[in-house]
Order: C-alpha cells, then structure tokens, then sequence
C-alpha cells in the first residue's frame, strides 16, 4: 500500500521541491499539494500518511500559522504526523510541543539527515516505531 503526504500550504516551486525530497525516499510515495481549508479536509477525510506544513500559510486557511494548524489538527487526531517545515528552532519547538515531530527547514532538504526524518516519519524502512515522537519541551 502507497503511503501519502500532504504539502500544506506551500507555494508552488516549494511545492515541487518538497515532492522531489519525499519521492527520492520512494517513488511509490503520493505527494499531494493543499492549498486550502477545504483540500485539507478533503484528504483527512480519505487518509494521509504525514502532513508537511509550512510555518506561514498563504491564504486559503482559516489560519494563517502552521504551529496553529498543527495544534488545532492535533486536538482532534493525536496520531496525525505532521511536520513543520521551518528554517526557525522556535518554530520547530513551538511545532513539537503542539504535537508534531520534528520538522526541517527548506535549506535542509535533499540532505541525508532530512531523508532519514521522512523515513522515520512515513515508517519506511529502518525507521523507528509508528507512533514515537520526540519529547516535548517542559
């Protein structure tokens, strides 16, 4: 079975730049973009494998901040993986303590380090245990 990752709220050549970073993990990977509210609702409703949010969404959510859409998200799935895609380690903490794993910035993909996050995160090969995440901050 084909695993599925939803951009969320990305522009489009991040759009594309993500979807090469997580299909060179494994081609078989499904990469959808989202762009707004209803999309989002959409592939919640039919099954998605990880959501990388951006930590500034453009328009089209009734939010406009990731760390927000993640704890909002969280409250109403404590199993959804989500990520934050983020350059900011306040952002990334601020992520993690709302209930996503450990997200990356936008430099930092096509490095090993990222790869190996995705994999971690999709349960591809070699990855940890579904459902463990870091530890939150007190």
């Amino acid at each position: 079975m084909s695993k599925k990752v939803g951009l969320v709220g990305h522009c489009g050549p991040d759009s594309a730049y993500l979807q090469m970073a997580v299909r060179g993990i494994d081609k078989s990977v499904e990469v959808v973009s989202i762009d707004d509210e209803a999309e989002l609702h959409r592939l919640l409703l039919a099954g998605v494998d990880l959501l990388l949010i951006n930590r500034v969404l453009d328009f089209g959510f009734d939010d406009t901040e990731g760390v927000n859409v993640i704890a909002k998200l969280h409250s109403h799935d404590p199993k959804l993986k989500m990520m934050l895609v983020s350059n900011y380690p306040e952002s990334q903490a601020a992520a993690v303590a709302a209930g996503a794993l450990l997200g990356f910035g936008k430099r930092d993909l096509g490095s090993a380090k990222v790869k190996d996050m995705l994999r971690e995160a999709l349960s591809l090969a070699g990855a940890a245990s579904e459902g463990q995440r870091p530890q939150k901050q007190p």
